[in-house]
């Protein structure tokens, strides 16, 4: 499992992560202390505080990290 934190501040942040990450198979978390929801939910993640850096979990995928990690790029914090 790989973790990154993501700064998902806006509706616009939000709508861009997920059309970025559902491009890919496989399982991505997104977690604000226990909380934990599905990384493509796109009501799953605006149920979370927004202001707070977001944790990105991939638990498992069949693409390569580095191509995830470039598609996530623009949403680190």
């Amino acid at each position: 499992m790989k973790t990154y934190m993501l700064d998902l501040n806006s509706i616009d942040r939000v709508k861009g992560f997920v059309s970025a990450i559902e491009k890919f198979d496989g399982y991505f978390d997104i977690a604000t202390g226990r909380y934990v929801v599905d990384a493509k939910s796109i009501m799953g993640i605006f149920s979370m505080d927004l202001n707070r850096k977001i944790e990105f979990r991939i638990l498992e995928t069949n693409a390569q990290i580095s191509e995830v990690e470039a598609a996530i790029a623009p949403y680190l914090a």
